[in-house]
C-alpha cells in the first residue's frame, strides 16, 4: 500500500510539472537569426506582450535606458566584424539595450551580456553606440519582434520602430 500511495504522489507531482510548464510564459525566450555577409547575426530576447497598455513613454520611459525587451537583457551576437550605422561592431556577444525616443533611439552594444535587465548597466562598458530613427510603425505589433535582414535589424513593439543599417 505504501508503494502506491508513494507512486501515485510522483504521478501527481509530475502532472502537476507538465501542466505548469504547458502555459505560456508572459514574455517568452525569442531568437531572431540572419546574415549580414558572411556575418551570423544572431538577437537573443524575452519578447513581453502588449496587453492593452501604452508602451512608449508609459510602460517604457522615453530617455532612459531600456533593457530592449524582458527579464534578462536581450543579447546581440555577431560572428564577425560588422558595421553598424557606419560604425565597427567588432565579433562577439553584447548585451543590447535602447535609449527609445519620439524619432531617435539610441542603440547600444555593452560588453557584459550577461545581466539581468538593465539594473546593472554600467555605460563604461559600452562597446559602441549609434544614433538611429524611430517612430510609429502602420500595423501594431502585439509581442516585441527584432528582425534580421540583409542589410539591417528592425526592432518592432506596439506602434513603434527603430532600424539600423548593417554592413560589412
Amino acid at each position: 500500500m505504501n508503494f502506491k500511495n508513494t507512486l501515485l504522489a510522483f504521478a501527481l507531482l509530475a502532472f502537476v510539472g507538465f501542466a505548469a510548464n504547458a502555459q505560456e510564459k508572459a514574455s517568452p525566450a525569442k531568437t531572431a537569426e540572419g546574415m549580414v555577409g558572411d556575418a551570423k547575426i544572431t538577437i537573443n530576447y524575452s519578447s513581453p506582450a502588449v496587453k492593452g497598455r501604452t508602451i512608449w513613454g508609459d510602460l517604457v520611459p522615453l530617455g532612459e535606458v531600456w533593457r530592449a525587451g524582458a527579464d534578462e537583457a536581450t543579447t546581440f551576437t555577431t560572428t564577425k566584424d560588422i558595421m553598424v550605422e557606419g560604425k565597427k561592431l567588432t565579433a562577439g556577444t553584447y548585451g543590447f539595450f535602447i535609449i527609445p525616443g519620439e524619432t531617435s533611439s539610441t542603440l547600444i552594444f555593452n560588453k557584459t551580456a550577461k545581466q539581468w535587465g538593465a539594473f546593472a548597466y554600467d555605460k563604461a562598458q559600452d562597446a559602441l553606440r549609434v544614433d538611429v530613427p524611430s517612430g510609429q510603425g502602420s500595423s501594431m505589433e502585439e509581442r516585441l519582434v527584432y528582425e534580421v535582414k540583409p542589410s539591417s535589424f528592425e526592432i518592432r513593439w506596439e506602434y513603434g520602430k527603430a532600424s539600423a543599417k548593417l554592413g560589412m
